[in-house]
């Protein structure tokens, strides 16, 4: 596989405004209560506006990610067993921060035999029982696994989600451990087992060096899924040993994006530079369900 160059120079609308206040509870009460997020094990852009928000993604089952996708800064290494008292702790720091919706992910662990479902159903009836909140699980692809995707969905979680990150030609090369196919039949299969109030989401990022044709086909794939909800984002690589960003997608195009989207029916469509899969997704669980009614 040839190198790709190096990143371009990042555009001006790449600039992100810090909040005018960022203190937050939110980094004190994690690393008190011994818990990850994805905000910063991910690098996240939007962190500083989540936490002056009060808001989080918690990310359970370690730090470390049985996988290598080149797009991604978590780490990639041997994990260690489930932590039995983490759903307990996610559901605590909900409370303690007041939070009316959780957004919970995971890293990939394929040496667990379930893929790590149990501890994400876990999880949802931990913030269930102990809090009003609701629920969004961004989950793995769990290896295609029929019972574990089942399992999760059946655990009420109000809205399933699951990244098709990037479009078929570009998988090889961008999640090398996973399949297009494998991951639109996860989508496909929590659509069959969802119940009506709940939501199937999934998102992708553009500036890998796909066309718009390919995005085009991409949601149309999702949608027929049954996937309603769908974010887009722009790539940015997290440091220099990941993928390079092939370009930066200007604004109007991620505009374009949505109206597409829009046109095929989504019923929460979220599309811009700085967009991510949980960032505001509580005003996307909201949208998708004004729809929905």
């Amino acid at each position: 596989m040839a190198e790709r160059p190096a990143s371009p120079r990042r555009p001006p609308w790449l600039v992100k405004r810090l909040p005018v206040s960022c203190a937050s509870a939110v980094p004190k009460l994690v690393e008190d209560l011994k818990l990850n997020t994805v905000c910063r094990s991910a690098k996240c852009p939007n962190l500083a506006e989540c936490w002056a928000r009060g808001t989080a993604t918690f990310m359970i089952l370690g730090e470390r990610c049985t996988r290598g996708c080149r797009f991604c800064a978590v780490e990639g290494g041997t994990p260690l067993p489930p932590d039995e008292d983490e759903p307990r702790r996610v559901a605590e720091a909900s409370t303690q921060l007041g939070l009316t919706f959780v957004v919970v992910t995971s890293v990939t662990r394929d040496d667990l035999p379930d893929g790590g479902a149990a501890h994400f159903v876990a999880t949802v009836e931990a913030v269930h029982r102990i809090t009003r909140a609701r629920v969004e699980v961004l989950v793995p692809d769990f290896q295609g696994r029929a019972a574990s995707v089942e399992e999760v969905v059946r655990s009420g979680c109000e809205v399933f989600a699951h990244n098709l990150e990037t479009v078929p030609r570009l998988y090889d090369e961008v999640r090398p451990g996973a399949d297009f196919e494998r991951s639109v039949e996860v989508l496909r299969l929590a659509a069959s087992v969802a119940a009506e109030e709940q939501v199937v989401k999934s998102g992708i990022m553009v500036g890998l060096g796909e066309t718009a044709h390919e995005v085009a086909e991409t949601l149309s794939r999702m949608y027929d899924a049954g996937c309603r909800s769908v974010t887009m984002g722009q790539y940015l690589s997290p440091d220099e040993s990941r993928l390079p960003v092939a370009e930066y997608v200007e604004p109007g195009r991620f505009e374009e994006y949505a109206r597409l989207a829009r046109r095929m029916g989504f019923a929460s469509v979220a599309s811009g530079p700085f967009v991510r899969s949980s960032y505001l997704a509580d005003q996307g669980w909201e949208q998708a369900r004004k729809r929905a009614t």
